[in-house]
């Protein structure tokens, strides 16, 4: 008869390195490895601390393999009495992707838009403008930036098909990974972010109908793993046309935020492009006024793009709608905004101190610390006869 296994050193030492492996988080799912069965094997040697580990990667082109294996080795090496370690690769099967995506997204045939559900907690806000130029896609991404830096989960969909600029503007080139019919998104500043972009070669322009644009936000809503994110930022296109459309249909919790310039003939644009919301039954959240002034030398500020335009919209809206829609904040110009974008460094974070990286933050701090209501929402209700 077998006597029991009874505790080595070397059982102590492969505890203690699954303990720690518990604490690395996959850089594309955002769970601890442990969680979503990537560690095959830990193995340890008591004579000289060796440790050899076995990862599952979920495909054979995970784009982050060099930064899983350096964080598990890190993880690893912290352990006392760890000697050597080594960690070798291997791919999950065809059952243990399906598996991983049961796990993630729930066993339904269907993909389903998570934001959509009654039960989701999570913000969403379209960030929209009545016209291309005035600066929301730069607007999106700051803020998305800046929330994520308060430590929420944040994602970004460049719902601008035609025009996207959100992965340059987040610095990254990434290709999403696939998980059975899952797309994980890349990560970018700590932001989820999905885009068109990321489907196409090169600078190729997207030439597609209504029905295709639909198709394809359907796609990035209910196939795209976001995890539990507290806010989703979606930057529309400029304009009111198919997206627009296609928003309040598949998210109508959606709120919209709307950017405009200080010029009037653009706030005219842009109240448009917020008055969709009686059409769709959104919420209008606020009103951004990006280029709102250049600041000279000396201290005086030039108002290259005019003035008033943001207090404009948001007093008509207010008007329009019948419940108050503020004025969230006005961007000052800054040079360093526009090679933020071009870097890939959203200013929140490369200069957060600056006038404009101040004003940026203060509306995502706005954003944060808004209540849900019922205000300027209709609810759909039409008087009947008797």
């Amino acid at each position: 008869m077998m006597s029991p296994h009874t505790p080595t050193a070397a059982d102590g030492l492969e505890s203690a390195v699954r303990s720690a492996l518990s604490k690395v988080v996959d850089p594309e799912l955002r769970k601890p490895i442990t969680e979503v069965g990537m560690v095959k094997d830990v193995s340890a040697d008591a004579a000289t601390g060796a440790v050899h580990v076995e990862i599952y990667l979920t495909t054979s082109a995970c784009p982050k393999k060099t930064e899983i294996t350096d964080r598990v080795k890190q993880a690893v090496v912290d352990v006392p009495g760890t000697g050597a370690v080594t960690v070798t690769l291997d791919v999950m099967n065809d059952e243990q992707r399906a598996e991983l995506r049961k796990q993630l997204r729930g066993d339904s045939r269907e993909p389903v838009i998570p934001f959509a559900q009654p039960g989701s907690l999570t913000r969403v806000y379209a960030v929209a403008s009545g016209k291309g130029g005035v600066g929301k896609s730069s607007v999106t991404v700051n803020i998305a930036a800046a929330l994520a830096a308060r430590g929420l989960s944040v994602g970004v969909l460049d719902a601008d098909i035609y025009g996207h600029s959100v992965p340059r503007m987040m610095g990254t080139n990434d290709r999403p990974t696939q998980v059975d019919s899952m797309i994980l998104p890349p990560v970018a500043h700590d932001v989820k972010v999905i885009s068109i972009a990321m489907f196409t070669q090169g600078n190729t322009p997207v030439v597609w109908r209504g029905p295709m644009l639909h198709r394809a936000l359907q796609q990035f809503l209910a196939d795209v793993y976001w995890g539990d994110l507290d806010v989703l930022l979606l930057d529309l296109p400029p304009g009111t046309g198919d997206i627009a459309i296609s928003v309040s249909q598949l998210i109508p919790g959606a709120e919209i935020l709307v950017v405009t310039t200080p010029q009037l003939a653009a706030a005219e644009v842009a109240e448009r492009a917020g008055a969709i919301a009686l059409q769709t039954r959104q919420r209008i959240v606020g009103v951004v006024e990006n280029m709102s002034g250049l600041t000279l030398p000396d201290g005086t500020v030039m108002n290259l793009f005019g003035e008033g335009g943001g207090k404009k919209v948001a007093e008509s809206l207010t008007r329009s709608i019948g419940a108050d829609v503020p004025l969230l904040g006005q961007v000052p110009l800054d040079p360093a905004l526009v090679g933020a974008g071009d870097s890939g460094v959203p200013l929140v974070i490369s200069a957060p101190d600056s006038a404009a990286g101040k004003e940026l933050r203060s509306i995502a701090d706005a954003l944060t610390t808004r209540k849900r209501s019922l205000a300027g929402m209709s609810l759909g209700l039409n008087p009947v006869g008797r």
